[in-house]
């Protein structure tokens, strides 16, 4: 089956994650049958979509129409056999348990037709027994969604022991067409990824507590503030669900053994029926209406250790028992969790070796299973870290551009084809991931310039005579457009400020480029302007998306619907150019500006971009995100620094602690 023989699809379930997945679906453009047991469950998850897309309506996420015509693709059935009759597709999301799920999969089995694919919401049960209950396991796999799926980014794709390559494939170009990131889990192991990591971690920071080695306080001051992580552990527990994490830590400690045992003071709370914020009650109380109360000054290096330990040791038995690649891992905790780095890439930094260590050294003192090392994890700390050491940047032969080091603390980008204007090829979209990264993991670099050599353009757009031609296949248009949006989203996210210098022609995928920066300092000759619909195209690298965050939604309509070209004053007026200089001072302004920002708090200016990230489509999370770096910040060295400079009438000299 091919992504374009899928036309409907059928939900089974009308709970929390059926009703959010079905109105993903009907979003999207499918139709959509979505199926429970009684009319009133039916009923109910109807209307949650029904008021969800009339919010999304309401904070112009959608047009009112547009809503509409989504609601009117949801069909809400109890018959199975109605709900699946002409079914492409269907994505099980039923209750946790096994007996439920056998007996809907032998019902569904016997109603749908051939073609159809078969896919379980499960977060945590085997694809590969699940598939059993069918006759179909090669057209089975799992299709996790993580909650809500609204907003939620992340779908695992999970293989079971028999589903078909075509199966997988299929599923998760689905999975992009419904505007989620698919993440392929290559072998069906308990917890999958994102669960796999977050919930032996949750598990160890009750241990320690169970254990008197550290109060809930420490833990969840360290993950939160020492750590980074979006919430304190306890905190994230609370809002899971106590029961939730104990039932998947009596899943895995049945399959994979004793170093899965629920810790004593999870276990006391699952039989108080203290569950977190659904029950007003769990590790913290929210019925008295003080809820989560995490200080900002009771981390514990002690807490640190012991908690990237057990990631380390999940993370290696995922990589060492080929469930999933570092790259793969850190994506998905990234968008399933919002840890801010990766669980590997938090590990690597961290030292394998001491972590191995420490592993060592606690499984010595206590005969706990949970602390015995993988094999893995002892290979990868004498190899130096998960993820294999690549070549200095500053050795490598890049074509396409070039780095520099033009002034203190400031890494420059320069692209470097001035025989084609600039223009943006598949090879240069890599090379700059390429940088982008090395110049990140360099501690000595706190700013980003990026520029184009010559004076006659920043970047002219894509270099479209290299990247078409007759016969260009759709497909491989699509690889290009998520490898600039991927590259540019870098970019974006890059935790540096990032200052782009506009000399010259500065148009389609140059702009696009360009707007990524967070500043943007422009000569008086600079042109710019989103050409693509004159070509019958697209922005295709977050042009549609990135445009109207800086100029406003009518300005970007204005810009690409048009496909004019606009001088700098005007791009300054409509807010575009941050700062608008004589031709020859180009050079010197931009740099002059990228090392200003260079000598600036490094902690804060992370934290305020993800901040500005965070809230960028959703108010309450940034706010949400804003708090917490502030508390954090109150802990800094750089605070204390900023302030007595400022009492002593000084300049601050930030060392980023």
């Amino acid at each position: 089956m091919d992504l374009e023989d899928i036309n409907t699809i059928t939900v089974l379930g009308a709970g929390n994650m059926g009703h959010g997945i079905a109105e993903v679906a009907a979003m999207a453009g499918y139709d959509v049958n979505m199926r429970d047991i009684k009319e009133e469950f039916v009923q109910n998850g109807y209307e949650q979509i029904e008021w969800s897309l009339g919010k999304l309506a309401e904070n112009d996420q959608l047009t009112e129409a547009e809503a509409d015509a989504a609601l009117e693709r949801v069909t809400p059935l109890v018959d199975m056999a109605e709900a699946v009759a002409d079914t492409d597709f269907v994505i099980e999301a039923v209750p946790e348990q096994m007996e439920i799920k056998k007996d809907v999969y032998t019902e569904l089995e016997e109603a749908a037709p051939d073609r159809a694919i078969f896919a379980t919401n499960t977060s945590s049960l085997s694809i590969t027994d699940l598939a059993e209950f069918t006759e179909r396991p090669e057209q089975f796999c799992g299709m996790h969604f993580f909650n809500p799926p609204v907003r939620m980014q992340l779908v695992e794709v999970i293989s079971g022991a028999e589903s078909a390559e075509e199966t997988l494939e299929v599923t998760a170009e689905l999975a992009e067409d419904l505007g989620k990131t698919p993440v392929r889990v290559h072998k069906d192991s308990p917890g999958f990824i994102v669960n796999r990591i977050l919930v032996p971690l949750m598990n160890e920071a009750a241990w320690l507590v169970s254990n008197d080695e550290a109060t809930i306080a420490e833990v969840d001051s360290t993950t939160k503030y020492d750590m980074g992580l979006p919430m304190g552990s306890f905190e994230l527990g609370d809002q899971v669900g106590n029961d939730v994490s104990y039932h998947v830590l009596e899943y895995m400690h049945e399959v994979l053994g004793e170093a899965y045992e629920p810790a004593p003071l999870l276990a006391e709370k699952v039989e108080n029926e203290e569950f977190g914020k659904k029950t007003g009650k769990g590790f913290y109380d929210y019925e008295d209406g003080e809820g989560v109360q995490i200080p900002t000054d009771q981390q514990s290096d002690f807490v640190t250790e012991r908690l990237l330990a057990t990631m380390a040791n999940e993370a290696a038995k995922l990589i060492g028992g080929d469930v999933a690649p570092p790259e793969s891992i850190d994506e998905a905790v990234q968008l399933g969790a919002g840890f801010p780095d990766g669980p590997v890439k938090l590990v690597d930094d961290y030292g394998l070796e001491t972590l191995h260590e420490t592993l060592t050294e606690a499984y010595e003192e206590t005969g706990h299973e949970r602390y015995a090392p993988a094999e893995y994890l002892a290979e990868r700390a004498e190899a130096g870290g998960f993820y294999e050491a690549e070549e200095d940047a500053d050795a490598t032969d890049f074509g396409t551009i070039r780095i520099e080091y033009p002034g203190d603390m400031v890494g420059h980008i320069v692209l470097d084809r001035p025989h084609r204007m600039n223009t943006i090829s598949d090879e240069l979209l890599e090379e700059l991931s390429a940088a982008i990264e090395h110049l990140e993991a360099d501690d000595e670099v706190r700013t980003l310039l990026v520029t184009g050599e010559g004076e006659k353009a920043f970047s002219a757009g894509a270099d479209v005579q290299s990247m078409a031609g007759d016969g260009a296949d759709p497909i491989e248009g699509q690889e290009l457009s998520r490898l600039g949006q991927s590259t540019f989203g870098e970019l974006e996210a890059c935790d540096m400020p990032v200052v782009a210098g506009i000399d010259g022609f500065c148009l389609g995928g140059g702009m696009e480029l360009a707007t990524c920066a967070d500043l943007r300092v422009a000569s008086e000759r600079s042109e710019f302007g989103q050409p693509e619909l004159d070509l019958g195209l697209i922005p295709g690298w977050g042009g549609t998306q990135r445009l109207k965050h800086i100029v406003g939604e009518g300005r970007a309509k204005e810009i690409i619907l048009t496909a004019e070209r606009y001088d700098a004053e005007t791009m300054a007026d409509y807010g575009f150019v941050n700062e608008l200089v004589d031709n020859d001072e180009l050079e010197d302004r931009a740099l002059e500006l990228a090392t200003d920002l260079a000598g600036g708090p490094p902690i804060a200016q992370k934290f305020t971009k993800r901040a500005m990230l965070a809230g960028r489509d959703d108010t309450e999370a940034g706010l949400e995100y804003e708090a917490s770096a502030f508390g954090h910040l109150m802990a800094t060295d750089d605070l204390m620094e900023g302030i007595m400079a400022f009492m002593g009438d000084e300049e601050p000299e930030f060392e980023g602690k």
